[in-house]
C-alpha cells in the first residue's frame, strides 16, 4: 500500500481521551507486557506480539485476537463491548462475557451473526484484518 503506516499502539496499552483503552501490537516478534495498568479503578494487563493480543481485567480475560492484532477505543458494558480492530490476516477472537448467553455481533455496521457464550462466557469469531481497522460491536441480545 505505497508506503501506508501501519496501525499499531506502540506503548502497548493506552487510555484515550474518550475513556476507552487501545492495546496491541502486531508487527512486533518480541512478546510485550504492560502489567498493572490502572484505569477505572480496575488493573489491566496486556500482552502483545505477532501471534497474539490478550487483554486481562483484574486477572480475567477480556479480549484475545490469534495472530495479535491492534484494538483501539475497546469498551465494555454490561449489554455492549466495542472496538475497532487491525491486523495482517485472518483473526480469532476471543471475549470472555456473560455464560450461555446470545449476542449479536456486528462489523463496520453490518449484523454478521448472532453466538451463545459457552458456559465460561467466552465466543470465539473470526475476522479478515488488514491495517485499516474495522469497527466491532458485540451487543447482548435481548
Amino acid at each position: 500500500m505505497g508506503g501506508a503506516k501501519m496501525s499499531v499502539v506502540t506503548e502497548i496499552i493506552r487510555l484515550e481521551n474518550d475513556q476507552t483503552l487501545s492495546f496491541g501490537n502486531y508487527v512486533v516478534k518480541q512478546k510485550q507486557k504492560a502489567e498493572d495498568f490502572e484505569a477505572f479503578g480496575d488493573l489491566y494487563k496486556v500482552k502483545t506480539h505477532s501471534q497474539v493480543t490478550r487483554l486481562e481485567k483484574n486477572g480475567c480475560l477480556l479480549l484475545e485476537t490469534v495472530p495479535g492484532a491492534a484494538i483501539f477505543h475497546f469498551k465494555a458494558a454490561e449489554d455492549v463491548v466495542s472496538f475497532t480492530a487491525a491486523g495482517f490476516e485472518g483473526t480469532n477472537i476471543t471475549t470472555e462475557l456473560e455464560s450461555e448467553t446470545e449476542y449479536k455481533i456486528f462489523v463496520d455496521g453490518a449484523n454478521i451473526g448472532e453466538m451463545r457464550s459457552n458456559v465460561g462466557g467466552k465466543i470465539t469469531f473470526s475476522l479478515e484484518l488488514n491495517e485499516v481497522p474495522q469497527q466491532v460491536r458485540i451487543e447482548k441480545h435481548a
